[in-house]
């Protein structure tokens, strides 16, 4: 079917065809008819689960199913990330509703032969969580504790349609919105529908989405641009691939809807060449929607004009500021340029433009179709909705978390996260990512707010959020963090340029033992003189990760600096091995492990001991010492 959908009534043609289709796996709008026996089988194909050989999955279930005959009966169908990336590869098999996890090539036989075919649940694979109360094992997805919490509305699609097949996404009102804009509403109208909602900008900054859209509008002129921002650069963050990846039809809508808005014609999708399988889908779901008349000219029969065309970034962090973004996709190199003028006056070719983010734009269509009053129920004062997080780092259940704004970050990391591996003890939390700050356990109750998570010390920011525990070395952390600006600052303003250099000299210079407490107070007066002098708001965020550490782990600095010691043992240059000789077995395993000689004794006779003087402090003696008798001081 490719004839050009002009009219409602062939958009609910199109649906009605793909709605007994998906009915099979989205049973909470759609009932299974009495009797119906077809299977879907959903399997992950998002980078992660794309990297643990999903794609190969996808191809011997197919292949199984073919020798079983059941090729025509059962689907297997490519999907988004589920989420829950610390159980990849998933598999899920609807309308069962039972969840595989960790799933490999070999597995396909056993989901063949035993569920699909013999009724049984593999239990060794089944998804499942902990009662706290019983210790019983929950299979049932929606009280497993990583999904119980979340309230996916961006996320809403990832996992649950073929991301490459424009049919499915109509079928669960894909483009209604669209058509109901470009139909009944003016875009003054539409507008005034995203300010009630009170949608904010989920790219870090949280400026109001609808008040953007109105300076564009309200600018003179018939050229006007509008660009999706998928320049995700955070360390630890993919939040805005995984939408790409899982739902790129809603980035299209969602932009067609913010064109119409502002009187734009043409779109940019600004993303950086390092998300390949995200890159592939958007040209895939930019071609089926041209096909079908939802891009292009006189879309809907209405006279509206837009057009999507995908610009490659290279990869570079600053380009995640909207002027350097803007310099980059006409072809000049990104670097800010000072404000005013702001985009909406003068962006892209010199010519109003309003830049949004993935996420951002993930909601529109949703708010569109559900009003704007539900949108601004949730969530908690001028931070309505929801919001995607990118969970990592020291943390038992790692991947992309949405939940209500409003939520504290106790609940994200201890009732969705699961806590700390191994009972280790929670630290901090980075929030905002190279922009953002690190929260101690005194934060935790914080309700996650725009306002809160800055009166806290750090910010929004995309979305990254990396858990530590107590063997993190929070000076490290800071060093690591000015590391990354220091190499993706376009050196443009000299307070990033050379301020944030110094500040990593200083930081390095305090994890080799070569601080001193005045350099603290300098540390700190440089942090607010880059702060207050940068061009761009990367530049201007750059100290956040070395206040937020003087601020609640200042104790650690001290340390480093008064007694020449890491106290999580994470500084090389500050440790000292030595062997325990209660716990030495005499065994050799260290010393004939060591690269440099530094560890005499005999075996079976004499305990060993390390020369400090030799010692390169590799490590390789405590990792392999069977008896932990090697320790780092």
């Amino acid at each position: 079917m490719k004839e050009k959908i002009t009219t409602l009534k062939a958009l609910l043609a199109v649906r009605e065809a793909e709605r007994r289709y998906l009915q099979l796996r989205l049973e909470d709008k759609f009932s299974l008819e009495e009797g119906e026996q077809h299977k879907n089988i959903l399997v992950c194909a998002g980078t992660g689960c794309t990297a643990g050989d999903s794609a190969i999955l996808i191809k011997k279930l197919n292949e199984k199913l073919e020798e079983a005959g059941l090729a025509e009966e059962v689907k297997v169908v490519k999907t988004g990330c589920f989420g829950f990336c610390q159980k990849g590869p998933i598999v899920a098999v609807y309308p069962d509703r039972v969840y595989y996890t960790h799933v490999k090539p070999d597995d396909a036989e056993r989901i063949v032969n035993d569920h699909v075919i013999g009724g049984h649940v593999i239990k060794d694979l089944q998804m499942f969580d902990t009662d706290r109360k019983t210790g019983e094992k929950v299979y049932d997805i929606d009280k497993i504790g990583f999904y119980e919490k979340q309230q996916r509305i961006a996320l809403r699609n990832c996992g649950r349609i073929n991301p490459e097949n424009i049919y499915e996404y109509i079928g669960i009102d894909g483009y209604e919105a669209l058509y109901r804009v470009l139909t009944e509403k003016t875009p003054q109208e539409v507008i005034d529908i995203v300010k009630a909602s009170g949608l904010r900008g989920r790219g870090g900054a949280g400026f109001p989405t609808g008040l953007k859209w109105q300076f564009e509008k309200d600018q003179p002129g018939d050229e006007k641009y509008v660009i999706c921002n998928a320049d995700e650069g955070d360390p630890g963050a993919f939040m805005d691939r995984s939408i790409l990846e899982g739902d790129p039809h809603a980035i299209l809508e969602g932009m067609a809807i913010m064109a119409y808005a502002v009187g734009a014609h043409q779109g940019y999708v600004y993303i950086r060449a390092e998300y390949p399988i995200a890159v592939n889908r958007l040209r895939i779901a930019i071609r089926e929607a041209k096909e079908l008349g939802l891009l292009g000219e006189n879309i809907f029969g209405t006279g509206f004009n837009f057009d999507i065309e995908i610009r490659l970034g290279a990869g570079a962090f600053v380009c995640g500021e909207e002027t350097a973004l803007i310099a980059s996709i006409m072809g000049k190199r990104g670097m800010p340029s000072p404000k005013p003028p702001f985009p909406a006056v003068s962006g892209v070719w010199q010519k109003p433009t309003s830049i949004n983010n993935v996420e951002t734009i993930a909601n529109i269509t949703q708010i569109i179709l559900n009003g704007p009053e539900w949108y601004a129920a949730m969530g908690m004062g001028k931070s309505t909705g929801t919001k995607v997080f990118a969970l990592g780092g020291k943390i038992n259940n790692t991947g992309l978390v949405e939940i209500p704004m409003g939520t504290t970050l106790r609940e994200i990391i201890y009732d969705i996260g699961g806590g700390c591996p191994e009972g280790k003890k929670f630290k901090a939390v980075q929030t905002g990512g190279p922009s953002g700050g690190c929260l101690t356990e005194k934060e935790l109750d914080t309700p996650i707010t725009y306002e809160n998570l800055v009166a806290a010390g750090s910010m929004m920011g995309s979305g990254g959020m990396i858990v530590l525990d107590e063997d993190n070395c929070m000076v490290d952390v800071a060093k690591f963090y000015m590391e990354f600006i220091c190499d993706e600052s376009c050196g443009k303003c000299t307070p990033c340029r050379i301020g944030t250099k110094r500040l990593l000299e200083m930081l390095t210079k305090i994890t080799e033992g070569n601080g001193t407490m005045e350099m603290l107070d300098e540390m700190e007066e440089l942090c607010n003189e880059v702060r207050d002098g940068a061009l761009c708001g990367l530049g201007q965020t750059a100290p956040n990760p070395i206040l937020s550490t003087l601020r609640y782990f200042r104790d650690e600095y001290e340390a480093h600096i008064l007694e020449k010691r890491c106290p999580a043992h994470v500084c090389k240059k500050l440790l000292t091995y030595v062997i325990n000789p209660d716990k030495c077995k005499c065994c050799s395993l260290c010393a004939r492990n060591c690269p440099a000689d530094a560890i005499t004794g005999k075996p079976g006779k004499e305990v060993y001991k390390i020369d400090a003087e030799k010692c390169i402090k590799c490590g390789l003696c405590i990792t392999n010492c069977k008896f932990g008798a090697v320790e780092r001081h």
